[in-house]
């Protein structure tokens, strides 16, 4: 498996499953709750799809795509097809039984 990380997001190399693909026009596959930075690609030709089932899918057109954020490293990902995922974490005080939510940047 081909993957890369770039702090919550990873970037794992996949065809989209399923044929239901909503395309995105702002390239940014995650912004964060109390910074308001975001992983974006600032570089290449890319295309980016939320599928009903809110799993992200990033289709890079150009021979390469860049990763930006303001935190981290910058990330290369050739050209291709990728699933994004959030990191997700559990707060066992939230509610009664706790609450599963994405990491905060």
């Amino acid at each position: 498996m081909n993957a890369d990380r770039q702090g919550d997001v990873s970037i794992i190399a996949s065809k989209p499953r399923g044929r239901k693909l909503n395309r995105i026009a702002d390239p940014v596959l995650a912004r964060g709750e109390i910074t308001g930075h975001a992983h974006r690609i600032i570089e290449g030709k890319v295309r980016l799809y939320n599928m009903a089932s809110g799993v992200l899918y990033l289709r890079v057109l150009s021979e390469f795509a860049k990763l930006y954020h303001e935190e981290h490293e910058d990330v290369i990902l050739p050209k291709g097809d990728y699933e994004v995922r959030r990191q997700r974490e559990f707060d066992p005080l939230a509610g009664r039984r706790g609450e599963v939510r994405y990491g905060m940047d």
